[in-house]
């Protein structure tokens, strides 16, 4: 499974196991409704299993970013060492001093320019990853956070189980309906 189809396939999941709850079959009177133990606990750990790619994707994307912001450094960095290689050169002829250091000084500009629009961009193109990360992260927060609550409003709508009645019961029975 590529990184991609994980992260589709986490969100395809959730919303199996969203569909799974919204079509079982309710109980008369309640809110509550019959879902399939063993199909809802199977979707669960599928979700679980593919969480970790999208971390693992997450982390790629943020060392992509470095890789390239330091490619862009060595690029500058060469840059400036040839504008300089190409300066010296330039200076070692009297008639073209003026020159060299004109175009020097331009060379070195470039470089710089250069570098800084290639440092935006892997910082632009990091920003968009970890953004769409976010979305994702977030949506599949929420929903987990909607399952939860729709198992703790079952809960609390469950009937409690009644005790039978023990002959020492009576006893305190009655204490309680005298007060």
């Amino acid at each position: 499974m590529t990184e991609e189809s994980q992260g589709e396939s986490l969100v395809a999941i959730l919303d199996e196991l969203a569909d799974l709850v919204a079509s079982a079959r309710s109980m008369p009177m309640s809110a509550s409704v019959l879902v399939n133990r063993a199909e809802a606990l199977e979707l669960i750990e599928s979700a679980k299993s593919v969480l970790p790619g999208q971390i693992t994707r997450a982390q790629g994307v943020v060392a992509d970013a470095d890789a390239v912001l330091g490619r862009a450094r060595l690029e500058a960095s060469d840059l400036v060492e040839r504008a300089k290689e190409r300066a010296e050169e330039l200076v070692s002829s009297e008639s073209v001093v003026a020159q060299a250091k004109t175009r020097a000084e331009e060379i070195v500009t470039e470089a710089r320019a250069s570098a800084d629009r290639l440092s935006r961009e892997a910082d632009d193109y990091c920003d968009r990853q970890l953004a769409q990360f976010e979305i994702d992260l977030n949506a599949i927060s929420s929903q987990v956070s909607a399952g939860r609550a729709r198992l703790e409003e079952r809960a609390r709508h469950r009937p409690e189980p009644q005790r039978a009645s023990t002959p020492g019961d009576e006893g305190a029975r009655s204490a309680e309906e005298k007060e």
